[in-house]
């Protein structure tokens, strides 16, 4: 059984649905940057509830069903999305939580272990950065073709830098038909090569996406939100983080290639597990093997 709730943060609206027992272990999935909710797959989610989790995901602000920000008037910053996610946490009532983090919400998801330890049960990421190693500078130089930058994070694949290049060339119109198309191939990108894509099923939940947001075109305030506030990812930091640490990459991760392993030698004790086969998705070829994972890493907590 699922139920969805709104849990308010100040101004802002949460979309939130919670599945399993309430008296069973929390968990709580962070979907990464401009992601909605929803892209924590529902077979997924169902391993997790069917082993003896309570799991929780939601809408970030500016996505999907929670509030959409006029940013000019109402600016945030990253730490105001994090504390989003421990916003849900109070809304339930829940003091703490197995954290597992999706791309940018792995970047959250290690910013609350660091700034918030007593909330955090153990932290999952998945298909992550390490936090405070600058990536969104060294991103644009690699869409640019120019070189790393000293120190600087692997950077994307051949096939990430030469779509969202084009992307940046010639951007996709604001209709719904053009906007779906360009999230397919997106994720066409993201799913990476190994693979079989389902390009029906993605368009499936591509137009579900689409439909379900309240306005589509604020999503982009998170860059604006990533701009703003430098400071929400400090550096050297990682060491500190005491919840016990599983890093779980994809070898045939196109967007953060190598940097699970970064993330993993940064936190004392953490483990890093390399997924054959999977890219920056989650699709249904990986579920057991992740969610599995996860269960294993939660179970003692």
């Amino acid at each position: 059984m699922a139920a969805e709730r709104m849990i308010v943060n100040g101004d802002v609206e949460l979309w939130t649905e919670e599945f399993g027992d309430p008296a069973h272990p929390p968990v709580l999935l962070v979907m990464g940057s401009m992601s909605q909710g929803v892209l924590w797959p529902d077979a997924f989610v169902g391993r997790l509830v069917a082993a003896g989790r309570r799991v929780i995901r939601y809408d970030h602000r500016d996505t999907g069903k929670s509030s959409a920000i006029d940013f000019e008037t109402t600016p945030y910053t990253w730490a105001d999305i994090s504390g989003d996610a421990l916003a849900v946490l109070d809304g339930y009532g829940i003091d703490q939580a197995h954290f597992v983090g999706h791309s940018a919400g792995g970047l959250i998801s290690q910013w609350i272990a660091v700034e918030h330890p007593e909330r955090v049960l153990s932290l999952t990421v998945i298909g992550s950065s390490p936090l405070g190693r600058e990536e969104g500078a060294n991103l644009m130089r690699a869409l640019m073709g120019e070189d790393p930058l000293p120190d600087a994070l692997p950077y994307p694949t051949p096939a990430f830098i030469e779509h969202f290049s084009k992307a940046m060339a010639s951007p996709p119109g604001p209709d719904r038909r053009s906007q779906i198309d360009f999230a397919i191939e997106t994720a066409r990108v993201l799913h990476g090569p190994a693979i079989p894509f389902d390009e029906d099923e993605q368009r499936r939940l591509e137009e579900k996406i689409f439909d379900r947001d309240r306005d589509p075109a604020t999503v982009g305030n998170h860059r604006l939100a990533a701009m703003a506030d430098p400071a929400f990812e400090p550096v050297g930091v990682l060491d500190r983080i005491t919840a016990p640490t599983l890093v779980i990459e994809g070898t045939e991760e196109p967007a953060k290639p190598g940097h699970g392993e970064l993330i993993a030698a940064a936190i004392p004790g953490a483990e890093l597990l390399m997924i054959e086969g999977m890219g920056h998705t989650l699709p249904p070829q990986i579920h057991a093997q992740v969610a599995d994972a996860i269960l294993a890493h939660t179970r003692t907590r």
